[in-house]
């Protein structure tokens, strides 16, 4: 019989505690095996309840979610954490600083929509497969993440959280192997624009990627990290004071420039536009992709079509498969595809999908990231 994954939860509501539990253990592979009100509690019953994961809330009197984290993580450096933020400035700061001290993730309460259903469905959607993911090693047999064929051109299931069955991918290509295309450095085509599609682990995987790169950065940076309105804003201000190049949210009708960072605001697509010479930001409120908006595969076409073969995409830790079929648009129009490395993110997930299917011109660790990124940028300069 498989093991059930143990959780903690850490609220100060009784309500929110009851509601979490209730929708946890509708898995049968998910077990609640206790829970507090507050961080000291949650200490004190940490060494008792042994739990695999700790789903923590940020606001709280006594001892707060960050408190409780950095205590958390001077214990147990590895157990798995995810905060659970209300959608405020005050929880997105939070939120943010908590993710850079070690938390996981995050998943931001409901709002008081007076839809209790439909509330507690979306933190269902969203928690239990993160749960799911960070403790995958619990579950026997394993859900195998990318099973052994598919037809390059089908198109997989819109959803930007872990199915229940397995999504078909193409044959896996063996780590270390040789790229499947990888032209020689000389006949590259020149990079005019780096397209960075992240979710899952993603702040601090940006912070260090673009902590590495110069001033002179010669190619304009478009992101879409997966993350709801303000927290997108926090989340350029923080990365500005990590790298020396210009960070911000992209703005509807801006002039893409080289050496500027774009981030795709919270609840808008965004996507670029070509007229001339010149490229535009613009930002749309068409429907979610992968119940995402932004969503990587909107901004990731439209950059294959503004730039063609000049485009260089990224795509870094996260889970689902947002980025995939973007990625092979941008394939298609000649451009080049790095992803990170599997032991250096949080969640191979997006990433996977794409090296899985042959798309990848590399596997790249994150630290050499920023490396091979400017390697590529530089060359027909």
């Amino acid at each position: 019989m498989a093991e059930k994954i143990r959780i903690m939860l850490v609220d100060d509501s009784a309500v929110i505690r009851r509601l979490l539990t209730d929708v946890l253990t509708s898995d049968p592979q998910l077990e609640v095996v206790g829970s507090a009100q507050n961080g000291q509690i949650a200490l004190e019953k940490l060494p008792v309840l042994n739990p695999d994961l700790i789903v923590l809330d940020v606001e709280m009197p006594v001892m707060d979610g960050l408190e409780t984290l950095t205590e958390i993580r001077k214990r147990q450096s590895r157990l798995p954490v995810i905060m659970f933020s209300s959608i405020t400035e005050r929880g997105a700061v939070v939120t943010l600083e908590a993710l850079a001290r070690g938390a996981n993730d995050y998943i931001t309460k409901p709002a008081n929509t007076g839809n209790m259903s439909k509330s507690l469905q979306r933190v269902r959607d969203e928690l239990i497969p993160r749960i799911k993911a960070f403790c995958q090693h619990l579950l026997s047999p394993p859900t195998p993440a990318f099973p052994a064929s598919r037809p390059l051109a089908a198109k997989l299931p819109v959803s930007a959280k872990p199915a229940p069955a397995p999504l078909p991918v193409a044959p896996p290509v063996p780590i270390g192997a040789p790229p499947l295309r990888r032209p020689a450095a000389g006949l590259r085509p020149r990079v005019d624009v780096v397209a960075i599609g992240v979710s899952t682990g993603g702040p601090n995987a940006l912070a260090t990627l673009l902590s590495r790169l110069p001033a002179q950065f010669p190619a304009p940076i478009v992101i879409v990290q997966h993350m709801p309105p303000i927290f997108t804003r926090l989340l350029a201000e923080r990365l500005a004071t990590q790298t020396a190049l210009s960070v911000a949210e992209g703005a509807a009708g801006e002039i893409l420039q080289p050496g500027q960072i774009r981030l795709a605001p919270g609840g808008s697509h965004m996507v670029l536009e070509r007229q001339g010479s010149r490229v535009y930001v613009q930002l749309n409120q068409d429907e979610p992709e992968h119940s995402c908006r932004p969503a990587v595969d909107v901004l990731f076409r439209s950059v294959a079509a503004a730039y063609r073969s000049n485009t260089l995409a990224v795509i870094m830790t996260g889970m689902g498969n947002d980025g995939f079929e973007g990625c092979e648009a941008i394939r298609n129009a000649g451009g080049q595809i790095l992803v990170q490395d599997e032991a250096s993110s949080v969640v191979w997930g997006m990433p996977g999908f794409v090296a899985k299917a042959g798309l990848a011109d590399g596997q790249i660790a994150l630290p050499q990231l920023a490396g091979e990124i400017l390697n590529r940028v530089r060359i027909n300069r």
